[in-house]
């Protein structure tokens, strides 16, 4: 394997469980909680998490934040803001494609090893599966790691997943 390739790996996992430096949490603008993978962080994650994301202060769409990962085993949780799918005519794409972009510059930044990723927009936001996982990918390996080296796209379900190994 080449030194200045990301080492990307896709799996059936729930996200809160893994030992990773961050996990990345499909968040909305508000950053204080909501459904999906969203509700599952800040579940296990505890009632820190809440407080910290409160002093945030919110995140817009295709953007990054970082707090601790309190009682999670990551010690860090990454927030983006993932698009609502409105049909693909309204930047959807290069939001995305921005949400990974700016959570691996704020992974680097902070000299992040190992990072797990959900499906972003996937679930309730309604994104087509096979282009957010064709997005996802295409930006992993667009990325040149500095302390990075392992990606884990941790998928929710068996269609996710399929949809993952179709694109790597």
């Amino acid at each position: 394997m080449n030194a200045d390739m990301l080492q990307i790996e896709a799996r059936l996992a729930d996200i809160t469980q893994l030992d990773v430096d961050a996990i990345v949490n499909a968040a909305n603008e508000s950053l204080l909680g909501g459904g999906g993978v969203d509700g599952a962080i800040h579940r296990a994650a505890g009632p820190d998490l809440l407080d910290a994301c409160r002093r945030i202060g919110g995140c817009p769409t295709g953007e990054a934040r970082i707090t601790p990962g309190f009682r999670l085993p990551a010690r860090w949780v990454i927030h983006t803001v993932g698009p609502v799918w409105r049909g693909g005519g309204h930047g959807e794409p290069a939001l995305l494609a921005r949400c990974y972009r700016n959570t691996l510059a704020l992974a680097e930044a902070n000299g992040l090893q190992s990072l797990a990723f959900p499906a972003i927009s996937c679930g309730v936001y309604g994104y087509p599966i096979d282009a957010a996982c064709a997005i996802a990918v295409r930006e992993l390996r667009a990325h040149i790691p500095g302390t990075l080296r392992r990606v884990i796209l941790a998928c929710f379900n068996d269609e996710v997943l399929e949809a993952y190994r179709r694109v790597l």
